[in-house]
């Protein structure tokens, strides 16, 4: 699984370098503007290892910030799914709130909060909060009644039996939607470090802008699509898992 991600990443990778150079030998610019092939490679030897680590700060942050918001979704979506006013208000803040983009909000967290691990812990959770949110609250606020039904009649049902009933039912969907997004995840952490941070590979890739150097972007965005890689195979892997283990304590239960 791993390695054919990698696989299909190197592949796209590539591909738009070949473009990028086509592009710069087809209309002759010069290597401040684009630079060539071995100015690329000389650069990576130089900044590879410090990039490295860089990433691998942006991959930890990422991970915890989506982790909060995977923890928030799932609170304030147990809430939400209630047809009451308190589940009513929030969806509807939810929606609402969706109209904000974080750029804009990016530099008054940072004003607040300052450029350090917290500022980029929550733009990276706050970016990918939302369609978690949304997508939880579409799962739990749908009745499986089939299954439902009988609690009902029996008075059995409680509101702890109605979630786990339709997380149950929904593990698929609720897998795919937290490996999808963990990119959003790492895409916050990175408009984090970009914005405002003294850290990360964002904070990287800010320098390289400002100095015009495009051979370090290049390296740069050649390590976030494989941290990027990394991460969403491992969360596709342990969802594959927790959906198997399911599978068999539902067929040893019957």
């Amino acid at each position: 699984m791993l390695h054919r991600r990698i696989f299909q990443f190197l592949l796209i990778y590539l591909l738009a370098l070949g473009l990028l150079f086509l592009f710069k030998y087809s209309l002759n610019l010069s290597d401040y503007v684009i630079p060539g092939p071995l100015e690329v490679w000389h650069t990576a030897t130089l900044v590879f290892n410090r990039y490295l680590f860089d990433g691998l700060n942006t991959l930890s942050v990422a991970i915890v910030g989506h982790l909060l918001a995977i923890i928030l979704a799932t609170l304030v979506a147990i809430i939400g799914r209630q047809a009451s006013l308190a589940g009513s208000m929030i969806k509807t803040a939810a929606y609402n709130l969706q109209a904000y983009p974080i750029v804009a909000v990016a530099p008054v967290i940072f004003i607040l909060l300052g450029d350090g691990l917290a500022s980029r812990l929550l733009i990276a959770a706050l970016i990918c909060y939302f369609p978690l949110l949304l997508s939880f609250i579409g799962i739990l606020t749908e009745p499986v009644t089939d299954i439902e039904h009988f609690y009902v009649t029996t008075g059995r049902m409680r509101w702890q039996l109605e979630v786990k009933i339709r997380a149950f039912e929904n593990t698929a969907k609720l897998a795919t939607v937290i490996a999808g997004s963990a990119t959003l995840a790492m895409v916050g952490t990175i408009v984090a470090e970009f914005i405002g941070a003294d850290a990360g590979i964002g904070y990287s890739l800010r320098i390289a802008l400002y100095q015009s150097n495009i051979a370090k972007v290049l390296v740069a965005l050649f390590l976030i699509g494989i941290f990027n890689s990394l991460y969403l195979t491992c969360l596709e892997f342990f969802g594959y898992l927790v959906q198997k283990k399911l599978k068999i304590s539902t067929g040893e239960t019957r």
